[in-house]
């Protein structure tokens, strides 16, 4: 019976990520770049794809839907500014991975996945990496969370448009980043609730999957 490499094994293969894709394609925050090191990807891919891991691309995990780039994940919590303290609400749980990158930055993140599989996957990648300041659940994340809000910050990992239910459950100086388009042509914006208003920055072009309304289980 052939044995399961070690963790140990996936090391030089994050520090390639690190050095390779994600500070050449313009990562600074050293916090991000200990996250993206700490978290093993590996541990939220499907075992078919486990060689392809630390690559620079997106893979499927399930239901139609993606594991995002390491560079997009990265690039995203980096916009994000985490100083440690805040409480995060994301929207989109996938597999977890972002969850988990989110989770060595913040205080701690409450995440929605609409999708019951990817949901459950996600509590078990989590589990397994012994990540513990989250708070998951199965809903429509257009909704957001109103029992834990308000947020220091949202972020969607899906693209569509916002829903003004989020910007109400972001709290005054609080951020929330998403993919903004449509058709799979994104960009990413970030809007920063100021007393004044709203103010809004524009960043990378990018694609996702769509944001979708509603729940779906089985």
């Amino acid at each position: 019976m052939r044995k399961s490499l070690p963790t140990l094994s996936f090391e030089l293969p994050r520090r390639r990520m690190i050095e390779n894709q994600l500070i050449p394609a313009g990562i600074q925050n050293q916090h991000v770049l200990d996250a993206m090191y700490h978290i093993h990807r590996h541990l939220f891919v499907d075992q078919a794809l486990i060689a392809r891991a630390y690559q620079d691309s997106a893979l499927p995990i399930g239901a139609k839907q993606t594991i995002s780039q390491p560079f997009m994940v990265a690039r995203m919590t980096e916009l994000l500014n985490l100083q440690g303290h805040e409480r995060v609400l994301e929207i989109g749980t996938g597999c977890g991975y972002q969850t988990a990158v989110l989770s060595c930055l913040c205080q701690h993140v409450y995440s929605i996945e609409r999708i019951e599989v990817l949901h459950q996957k996600a509590q078990q990648n989590l589990l397994k990496s012994n990540i513990h300041n989250v708070t998951l659940k199965c809903a429509d994340g257009r909704l957001g969370w109103a029992e834990h809000a308000p947020f220091d910050a949202i972020i969607v990992t899906a693209g569509g448009f916002a829903s003004d239910i989020w910007m109400q459950q972001l709290s005054k100086g609080g951020v929330l980043l998403m993919p903004e388009g449509e058709e799979g042509k994104h960009c990413l914006v970030r809007r920063e609730k100021k007393s004044m208003g709203i103010e809004e920055t524009y960043f990378n072009h990018c694609s996702f999957v769509p944001l979708l309304e509603g729940e779906q289980y089985g």
